[in-house]
């Protein structure tokens, strides 16, 4: 006859084996690629902070490519073909400078010799030491034991390696990636290229069109909201920031090449400052104005400036919000890095700003 103690105990062994059995399914299968090439068919997550950690081990490459949600819908395949490069992007939404110096290094170290980085004024606001970064796993970049055990030890990677193991079974291939868009898996994307990338037969006119761009005007200058365009920014914080993260970075690596670009917003974003949060917009142009200055200086970087080309920021039909531009300008952006037709000159890094200034002074906000 069996005591508690006895079925307890065999409860215990059968759970510890579940647990291992999961880590060794996620081992084997590895879905992140953070050990090894795939064996299986590959798959990919757009959840851009844990997936770059994979990408960065398991991909080839030279050119790293960073930046925010303006970033974030570039295509590799295009960065190459207009650059001539061999790129792997690593964009992520809503980042912040000390994320993006973190991967960045990461980058670096496993053979990026060129740095293509979309930087935004708003990710050097004030935010958590990366160590503390409670949104990016320093451990699991690092693949630190901590890293590895928060990797193996997942039930959510457990589910995501059982669900890559189906998938590389020849007769449910097809029937599970159909429906992979509508299952709770994160890893249902067969091609790096189109992590985050808007499929091709995307509607821009349908999310890319003045109507957008003006309610989102309207909506932030809102005096009910309008406190919000100045969350987050002081300059004291945000160039100590761009000193520690972006300048920090380039100059411990002078043998790498960075390409630094300031997004082409649209005016109205600078228009929404002026009229309703003016100490904002001091800020920010305050801040580029040193960033600029300081990257001048720098021989390892070159600085182009976006901001103020009127045919694009001023059309207001390329923009979904205030801020973000369609694909189309996509493609300029990497036109125009190809090309170094806007590339700050260092002898007077403050010229496009001043060109800016004086467009955001004289736009009249067009009226229904």
């Amino acid at each position: 006859m069996h005591g508690p103690f006895t079925h307890l105990r065999r409860l215990l062994l059968a759970s510890i084996a579940c647990v291992l059995g999961a880590a060794a399914l996620t081992y084997l299968v590895d879905p992140l690629q953070l050990f090894r090439a795939s064996h299986l068919a590959a798959f990919y997550s757009d959840d851009t902070r844990v997936q770059n950690a994979g990408l960065i081990r398991s991909q080839s490459f030279d050119t790293a490519f960073m930046g925010t949600s303006l970033a974030i819908h570039f295509r590799q395949s295009d960065i190459n073909r207009a650059l001539g490069v061999h790129s792997l992007k690593l964009a992520m939404t809503g980042s912040n400078s000390r994320q993006q110096s973190f991967v960045l290094e990461q980058a670096i170290d496993r053979g990026a010799r060129r740095v293509i980085w979309e930087m935004d004024d708003f990710i050097f606001v004030d935010a958590a030491d990366i160590e503390a970064d409670p949104y990016l796993s320093v451990d699991l970049y690092r693949r630190t034991a901590k890293g590895i055990a928060s990797y193996l030890f997942s039930a959510a990677m457990a589910k995501e390696s059982l669900f890559v193991l189906l998938r590389s079974i020849p007769p449910l291939r097809q029937p599970l990636t159909s429906a992979a868009p509508f299952l709770p898996v994160k890893f249902a994307l067969s091609d790096v290229d189109v992590i985050y990338a808007l499929p091709r037969e995307f509607d821009l006119a349908r999310d890319y069109n003045a109507k957008k761009a003006l309610a989102s005007f309207a909506y932030i200058t809102n005096p009910v909201r309008s406190r919000f365009l100045g969350e987050g920014y002081g300059y004291d914080a945000m160039v100590r920031h761009f000193e520690q993260d972006a300048l920090g970075l380039i100059t411990r690596h002078p043998d790498v090449m960075f390409d630094i670009y300031f997004p082409p917003y649209s005016i109205l974003q600078f228009v929404a400052m002026r009229d309703a949060s003016p100490e904002t917009l001091k800020i920010v142009t305050d801040v580029t104005a040193v960033i600029a200055e300081r990257l001048a200086q720098v021989p390892n970087v070159r600085l182009h400036d976006f901001r103020a080309i009127k045919a694009v920021t001023h059309d207001l039909n390329n923009y979904g919000d205030v801020i973000h531009h369609s694909p189309v300008v996509d493609a300029m952006v990497l036109k125009w890095l190809a090309s170094g037709e806007y590339r700050v000159d260092p002898n007077r890094p403050l010229a496009s700003l001043e060109r800016l200034k004086a467009q955001v002074e004289a736009y009249r906000v067009p009226q229904p």
